[in-house]
This record gives C-alpha cells, sequence and structure tokens, in this order.
C-alpha cells in the first residue's frame, strides 16, 4: 500500500492538488465517492448493476481507495494495522455463533 499511497501522492502532488487535500476534504471525497459507488446498485439487483457497468464500479470502488488511502497519509494512519485492529474488536463484538445441539 506504501508504494500506491506514494504513487497517488505524486499525481497530486504533480498537478498541485495537495492544497485542497485536508483532513475534512479528503473525509468528504471519500463519501461523495462511495455515494457515486451506490448509485450504480440504485433500483436495480446487484447483478443487474454489474452487468451494467462493473467497470464503473471498479473506477468508483478505486476512487474511494484511492481517497481513503490519502486521507490515511494526512492522519498518519497505517491502514493495515487498523483494520487488522477492527477485526480483533469485530471478534469480540460479533463472535461466532454456538451451536446448540
Amino acid at each position: 500500500m506504501e508504494e500506491l499511497t506514494t504513487e497517488i501522492l505524486r499525481f497530486r502532488d504533480d498537478r498541485g492538488w495537495g492544497a485542497n487535500h485536508d483532513a475534512r476534504s479528503l473525509a468528504i471525497s471519500v463519501s461523495l465517492e462511495a455515494s457515486e459507488l451506490l448509485e450504480h446498485f440504485q433500483w436495480v439487483s446487484p447483478e443487474e448493476a454489474i452487468h451494467a457497468d462493473k467497470q464503473g464500479i471498479a473506477d468508483e470502488a478505486a476512487d474511494v481507495l484511492i481517497y481513503l488511502l490519502q486521507l490515511a497519509n494526512v492522519l498518519e494512519i497505517d491502514l493495515k494495522e487498523v483494520a487488522q485492529q477492527k477485526m480483533l474488536k469485530n471478534a469480540v463484538k460479533y463472535p461466532i455463533p454456538v451451536e446448540i445441539k
């Protein structure tokens, strides 16, 4: 992920966009791009959405990731580490159900 983040930051900096990429703006952008991702699934089944525009869905998912990586960079968050920590919390919060015989 570090290599991808570096590539994204270089792309941003080459275009002079860094000044607008504070934590608040990036968080908003993550949400906006996630909403654009959801638009593909509005009023249709998942199968229909994927069949109609899988590439568009992939593009929006990539946009979400790109903004999320930039947000993590600004906030100095190691996404891999915090995701692993969150999975441990989730395992405690949502244990595997025990079957009663």
